[in-house]
Parts: C-alpha cells; sequence; structure tokens
C-alpha cells in the first residue's frame, strides 16, 4: 500500500513538474535565439559604423567631401531599413515565444484538469470501500 502511494506520489511530481521544465527548455532555447540575433545585429552596425569611418578617412578634397556626403545618405538609409528589419525580426521571436508558452499554459491546464477530474473520481470510490 505504502508502494502505491509513493508511486502515486512521483507520478504526480512528475505531472506538477513537466510544465516547468518544458517552459525552462523554451526559456533556454528562445534566449539563445535572442543571444546569436543580438550578436550577428551588432556585428552588422558595427561594420556599418566601421565602413562609415574608413570612408571619411579617405576623404582627400572637395570632390571626396561631396562624394562621401552622399553615400551618408545612403548610409542612413541602410541603417533605417536594417533597424527596421531587426525590429521586426525581435517582434517575430517574441509573438512566437510568446504562442509557444501559451501552448505550454494551455497543455498544463488540460493535464491539472485531466488530473483533478480523476482523482475527484477515485476519491468516492474510496470512501466507500
Amino acid at each position: 500500500m505504502q508502494e502505491n502511494i509513493l508511486n502515486a506520489f512521483t507520478e504526480q511530481a512528475k505531472n506538477m513538474y513537466a510544465p516547468m521544465a518544458k517552459f525552462n527548455s523554451l526559456f533556454v532555447e528562445n534566449m539563445e535565439k535572442m543571444t546569436d540575433f543580438q550578436l550577428n545585429a551588432i556585428k552588422a552596425y558595427a561594420e556599418m559604423g566601421l565602413d562609415q569611418m574608413k570612408k571619411a578617412s579617405e576623404i582627400k578634397d572637395a570632390d571626396s567631401v561631396r562624394t562621401f556626403t552622399a553615400s551618408q545618405a545612403e548610409a542612413a538609409t541602410a541603417l533605417n531599413k536594417k533597424i527596421m528589419e531587426d525590429a521586426k525580426a525581435l517582434s517575430d521571436m517574441a509573438m512566437e515565444f510568446k504562442t509557444q508558452v501559451e501552448g505550454l499554459v494551455e497543455e498544463a491546464r488540460a493535464t491539472a484538469a485531466t488530473t483533478a477530474t480523476t482523482a475527484a473520481k477515485a476519491a468516492p470510490a474510496k470512501k466507500t470501500a
């Protein structure tokens, strides 16, 4: 009888902690994606900045100043586009994570409801026996 109680307790503990383990795994996976994204973004922005510094260091005369000034508008447009793309990608990752967390919550709720229903059915049977 004690073995049955211990087995039931072990099973309930597994059911109770399974959603947390899934969430932790999902969280770590999301943090890895976010870290990779941020590192790639930092690299891209640094390369853009360094490219502009190289172009500025090549200024020798009035014509090169004009060329550099014209390239600044293109660089600003490219930077703005990159920022918008990164913001959208970040938003998409956040929405995907939210959807996955909602799925885990729903799964945990369904499991808890099933467990509660099973326990409620088993409880009266024990009282009458």
